[in-house]
């Protein structure tokens, strides 16, 4: 066995140790830096869709995403002699890092696209971390991550590929396990969005062990369905990151290793999601149940919108996981309308 491969496996083996107990404990590691999000639902656009469909509002979580949540359970897992840390991210992962070093007093310095929103670059400005932009479609953000880590002797703090990570993510899916209880419901099919796998992976642990007849599909944007054919051929797949998407906090070239090891055992299939869908998912969201959604975080939305998910379930859960949409992209979710 090579080196890699013993490595990769090693990898996939750390994760596979992850279960409903580690991510328990993540909730009360995280509970006083992030907030229990809603299970929303509208019996409106239940009528119209034929089923009973549950939205988590994790774009109602404080930076608007979920990703607050595997940041947090990093920072507050950390030794005290560290005292810098060090992201790569397009913005939800940027701002999640960047609150929860604030909140422990450690300097973040993040590596952010050129191109990624204004919204989020304020925003993770706004928690007081350092930004490196970088070029996303000729410069490799991972390098430059761990470059500037190995400089300050920092912690690097993935987005995905790591179990503190995955298991923060997952208080998601124990918050969803939770709330279904309380309302007395066995949902049939869990839809996420997917795209270094970290949240499905630790959501679908912590949903499973609750359920464990539940079905569960990764959403992804057209171009980037990696996951979903990695699924089908049972080995990682690339996508092709020079094509263009509106999903930018969900276009990533692969699955990793770690949340595919999960994956690959939990999930049972996925959906594909175009831009114009996933616009007509927010003017959705918007329309009937009050919350903004930004285009990479309304994909599981759209999906179960448009029919996308496992046959015959007739109570899904699509999960919302962000909602740092900037005024024009609103705009023209607005303009391109509800789906019903």
């Amino acid at each position: 066995m090579t080196d890699t491969k013993a490595a990769i496996e090693q990898t996939a083996d750390a994760a596979l140790h992850i279960t409903a107990k580690t991510i328990a404990d993540a909730a009360i590691r995280i509970a006083p830096h992030t907030i229990q999000t809603p299970l929303m639902e509208s019996p409106l656009l239940n009528k119209l869709l034929g089923i009973r469909l549950l939205v988590k509002a994790e774009c109602l979580q404080h930076t608007g995403a979920f990703k607050l949540r595997g940041a947090s359970n990093v920072i507050w897992s950390l030794g005290d002699t560290v005292k810098h840390v060090v992201a790569y991210s397009s913005g939800n992962h940027a701002q999640g890092v960047a609150r929860a070093a604030a909140s422990r007093g450690i300097k973040a310095t993040i590596v952010m696209p050129e191109d990624a929103p204004a919204n989020k670059v304020e925003g993770t400005r706004a928690f007081g971390a350092e930004i490196v932009f970088y070029d996303r479609y000729s410069q490799n953000r991972e390098k430059i991550g761990e470059a500037i880590t190995k400089t300050h002797n920092a912690e690097l703090v993935r987005p995905y590929e790591d179990v503190r990570i995955i298991a923060g993510q997952g208080t998601v899916g124990h918050e969803i396990a939770a709330q279904c209880a309380a309302m007395n419901i066995t949902p049939d099919a869990l839809l996420c969005c997917c795209g270094g796998g970290g949240l499905i992976a630790g959501t679908s642990i912590a949903v499973k062990a609750a359920f464990p007849d539940i079905d569960i599909w990764s959403a992804e944007p057209a171009f980037y369905d990696d996951t979903k054919r990695s699924l089908e051929s049972g080995t990682i797949q690339t996508a092709d990151i020079s094509k263009k998407s509106i999903c930018d906090a969900i276009v990533t070239p692969q699955p990793g290793e770690m949340t595919f090891a999960i994956n690959r055992k939990n999930l049972s299939g996925g959906a594909v999601v175009s831009d114009e869908l996933a616009l007509k998912a927010i003017a959705t969201a918007f329309k009937y149940l009050k919350i903004i959604i930004e285009p990479g975080g309304a994909v599981a939305l759209a999906a179960a919108l448009d029919g996308q998910y496992p046959a015959g379930a007739r109570t899904v859960i699509a999960v919302a996981s962000g909602g740092n949409i900037d005024d024009q992209m609103f705009a023209r979710a607005l303009d391109a309308g509800a789906v019903i």
